[in-house]
């Protein structure tokens, strides 16, 4: 099955719509990116897990009640993006964590290693 490619400038507002502001910071839901990547969450978390020392607090970390709560009334996001089946709050990678990702996630080919953010 061929994927189509959606135009560049609609790939790019889609990506706008998943970020978020948390302690300063431009975020990425776990979820979001791993949609993006092609991979299931507890893949992509489990590579950050793997590779702790790669991942600083600048670059990923857990949510707490507060900001889960705060992303939750944001207009952008959508139920399907968070479910209530989580036993934990979601982690948030920065830029940087996403790129951090990219080098490491081998299933993804040279040209999805770029993401149209931030």
């Amino acid at each position: 099955m061929i994927k189509e490619k959606l135009p560049e400038n609609a790939e790019t507002k889609f990506v706008e719509n998943l970020i978020y502001e948390v302690r300063g910071m431009h975020v990425m839901l776990d979820v979001d990116v791993a949609l993006c990547f092609h991979v299931t969450t507890k893949r992509l978390n489990e590579q950050m897990r793997r590779n702790k020392e790669r991942f600083p607090n600048d670059f990923c970390f857990k949510l707490n009640q507060e900001e889960l709560k705060q992303i939750l009334r944001s207009q952008n996001v959508t139920t399907s993006n968070l479910s209530s089946k989580r036993r934990y709050n979601p982690f948030v990678y920065t830029e940087h964590g996403i790129i951090a990702l990219a080098g490491m996630l081998k299933n993804i080919n040279e040209s999805q290693k770029h993401i149209y953010i931030f």
